[in-house]
């Protein structure tokens, strides 16, 4: 009778629980910390590049170079050909209910989570988590005038 309410062994199996799930809040805290970390250095892309973009007499490429140029010094690691930055500089947008010229800059950027999308894979092979989630970041600015 006394080895059935033995309690040996009790604090090994709820370790064995807790540490798993303690390990994937864990994971998934940094995970979204870097999505996050990663979309702010796309707004702030899209935002440098719209400040390129609005100039007088703009450059061919200039914009698009200056997300680039932005997302390098963000140290994201990227394939160029895996991003898509347009750069339209005939929009408009409405000042004192008068509608002025501008300049759009959108960035999409293919973000793929490290752990989180394998741990998915792991769980169900069907699951749409660990293919790469398009980030989408977008600036407007009013076009300088000489």
């Amino acid at each position: 009778m006394r080895k059935c309410r033995s309690e040996k062994g009790a604090a090994l199996l709820e370790a064995a629980i807790t540490i798993p799930i303690l390990l994937l809040i864990a994971i998934g805290i940094f995970e979204f910390g870097r999505a996050f970390q990663t979309w702010q250095v796309l707004t702030n892309a899209a935002r440098e590049g719209a400040r390129v973009a609005v100039l007088p007499d703009p450059t061919a490429g200039n914009a698009e170079q200056r997300v680039l140029d932005y997302l390098d010094a963000g140290a994201l690691n990227y394939d160029p050909a895996a991003i898509d930055i347009v750069v339209n500089r005939s929009d408009t947008i409405t000042v004192n209910g008068a509608p002025v010229s501008a300049s759009r800059v959108t960035v999409d950027y293919p973000f793929e989570f490290m752990v989180i999308g394998g741990v998915a894979k792991m769980i169900s092979p069907q699951s749409e988590l660990g293919t790469a989630l398009t980030m989408r970041a977008e600036a407007v600015m009013r076009n300088e005038t000489q």
